[in-house]
């Protein structure tokens, strides 16, 4: 983004700021005064929405309306006020900002003492991509090899475009490697390969908008950390978190190096695609429902999100010349087709909605990252600085103050951190091969609801087949745990749950309220055994390792009582979260008799002129954040847009 493109911007958002009753350049706050048809609607100012409408704009001819349903955050510099979703401090500025966020509340969930859980996705122009953590993860070759034999009975990885190889190019392109400062990566030992990065200048086609930065500062704990797991037999080192590895790496920020602000999907593409013609943006609007005739799409109805008074039942009808791209997430996109009658029948008619389109997978499937809360403190951590020096050391404290305040470098330049372990459960658990062996022979229906469909059951087992080589495999990480560099460690990630979950329009109300969310959290018992093998192993690295010994751990929770894979049951149930607001999988791309929703050029079954692209439709989760795997198949959804599948490609 350039300092000029930074200067037009805050002069558009000064001239529509007083005010949501006028709309400036090619920014509108109301749909009725958008144009009557567009080459393409994209449905979700989010990661995925933006990346694609930057791409199909870029001609400067194809006509592209994003429809958002928040709002466009006040863009801000270093000059600018403390907006909290461009500060990198902690990384979780974003998120604790509500007017941001949506927040729908889960149902009851059973297995966890009936907790509800908050559902959280960003609610603004830049969506997730504007309030999440900034961790800058691909996950493992394995992850995205595994979507593309699911429509592929071999093991070759050239016979599916979406595989390592078929998204790596679109990896390169999404983001701008900045190299870490030269000091910083000599004194924390930071390794990395920029082969496996775009760079200015060096990428299919001159730019990567999106930046992959780092700190200027590392706590000298972290590097300790990382070479304590050199204490336990196994262990894989990665050079590079872009090599599709799994083991211990550095990592870097979703940040821009000059200005030390969160880079995201509104930075990156909508300020890029900003002065365009071909290039409209409508917030505060809702899509109601994507508008047909017969199976083929010709628009969508929007409804404004906060109705001026009269506008309550003010319903625009935007018309579409070839596709409407749906691209509103996890949670929501589900919704979209839901409400445009496709989706499971049964459902459909319970609300009172004609099934255009009898699609089973439709909001099924639901995957998110469950966060387990063990927590170790070590009593004689003398490694210093560390971050709880910033509240006991008030001499550090200043320091940090100091160097943040004159040339934004220093601790403060730290999101969440930069180094995690991300490893394969045969080095996590000796009993790897007998839960790969249970998860092969389980009766999978169990573990559904008991009206689930038969092709949403065969998606299922096909899934449960696939990590059950998986489980028994080093391509693929189980485990995470992120490094702190600190006395105090708590977060370990289960990347790879056997539970699913279903987001499902509200039947009693469908077009006015929010989806029904049920993460069916635990309704695979494999997942207890599994989860409690992960923090066995957590004990392990920090109270059974040479290496970590002269730190003196002590567990404080859940502590030494929890041993039994029943007592470990009792504690998931008061402790986890089956969220780490990574939502996935709710239109999967899976073939349409194992419940897929969308097919490999992510079109949706049954329908002409609909696509969705964003995390709902991963298959299966990828074992890391899910941001950038976004980015890459949302860049990669735009080449096949425009240019169609790969040459040599055939439909399974």
């Amino acid at each position: 983004m350039t300092r000029l493109t930074i200067a037009v911007t805050l002069l558009a958002l000064a001239a529509t700021c007083s005010a949501r009753t006028h709309s400036a350049g090619n920014l509108f706050l109301h749909a009725r005064d958008v144009d009557e048809q567009y080459d393409y609607i994209v449905v979700g100012g989010g990661t995925a929405g933006l990346t694609v409408a930057d791409r199909l704009t870029e001609d400067g001819e194809t006509t592209v309306l994003v429809v958002e349903y928040g709002e466009l955050s006040a863009l801000t510099t270093r000059l600018g006020s403390d907006d909290s979703i461009k500060t990198v401090t902690g990384g979780f500025a974003g998120i604790s900002d509500p007017s941001h966020l949506f927040t729908i509340q889960s149902l009851p969930q059973t297995n966890l003492a009936n907790r509800t859980i908050a559902v959280v996705a960003g609610k603004v122009v830049g969506g997730s991509s504007a309030v999440n953590a900034m961790m800058t993860i691909r996950g493992t070759v394995d992850d995205y090899t595994r979507w593309g034999q699911f429509f592929h009975d071999d093991d070759d990885d050239e016979s599916s475009h979406w595989s390592w190889d078929g998204l790596l190019p679109y990896f390169k392109r999404a983001l701008t490697f900045a190299p870490p400062g030269e000091a910083v990566t000599k004194e924390a030992g930071i390794t990395f390969d920029t082969a496996f990065w775009g760079t200015a200048g060096n990428d299919t086609d001159g730019t990567t908008p999106v930046y992959a930065g780092w700190p200027s500062f590392q706590y000298p704990g972290t590097t300790a950390q990382i070479e304590a797991f050199r204490g336990i037999d196994g262990v894989p080192f990665v050079n590079d978190s872009g090599a599709g590895e799994a083991g211990v790496y550095w990592y870097p920020t979703f940040m821009d190096p000059t200005l030390v602000e969160r880079s995201y999907a509104r930075t990156g593409h909508h300020d890029r695609a900003a002065n365009r013609e071909n290039y409209h943006l409508v917030t505060g609007s809702r899509v109601l429902r994507v508008v047909f005739d017969g199976t083929t799409a010709t628009g969508v109805a929007v409804v404004p999100v906060s109705p001026e008074d009269g506008d309550e039942a003010t319903e625009t009808i935007v018309g579409v010349r070839k596709e409407v791209i749906i691209a509103a997430g996890g949670i929501h996109s589900p919704q979209v087709l839901q409400l445009s009658g496709i989706g499971p029948r049964e459902l459909l008619e319970s609300a009172g909605i004609t099934t255009l389109v009898d699609l089973p997978g439709v909001g099924q499937n639901f995957q998110d990252h469950p966060i387990l809360r063990p927590a170790f403190t070590y009593n004689n951590f003398p490694i210093h600085p560390n971050p709880q020096d910033l509240i006991l050391d008030a001499n550090f404290s200043a320091w940090t103050d100091t160097l943040w305040n004159t040339n934004r470098t220093g601790p403060k330049s730290l999101a969440t951190g930069n180094a995690a372990a991300w490893l394969p459960f045969p080095i996590i658990s000796p009993r790897a091969l007998n839960l790969s062996d249970a998860l092969t022979t389980q009766n999978h229906s169990l573990s559904l609801p008991p009206n689930t469909h038969p092709t949403v059951l065969a998606g299922y087992r096909a899934q449960m087949l696939s990590l059950a080589s998986a489980l028994a495999s080093n391509g693929t990480a189980f485990y995470n745990l992120i490094l702190t560099g600190g006395a105090t460690n708590g977060i370990v990630v289960d990347l790879h749950p056997l539970s699913r979950g279903t987001v499902n329009i509200n039947t009693t109300d469908p077009f006015h309220t929010s989806p029904v969310v049920d993460y069916r959290a635990l309704s695979n018992p494999l997942d207890v055994a599994i989860m409690a093998d992960l923090i066995r192993f957590t004990r392990r690295y920090h109270l059974s390792n040479p290496l970590t010994a002269d730190w003196n751990a002590t567990e404080v929770s859940p502590g030494e009582a929890t041993q039994t894979d029943e007592e470990f049951e009792t504690y998931f149930a008061e402790s986890i979260s089956p969220s780490e607001y990574h939502p996935s999988g709710t239109c999967a791309m899976l073939p349409r008799e194992l419940g897929g929703v969308v097919d490999e050029e992510l079109k949706v079954y049954g329908l002409e002129g609909v696509r969705v692209v964003d995390a709902s439709v991963f298959p299966t989760l990828v074992g890391g954040n899910t941001c950038q795997p976004v980015y890459a198949v949302a860049e990669k959804a735009a080449d096949l847009i425009r240019f169609g599948p790969p040459e040599g490609y055939e439909r399974a």
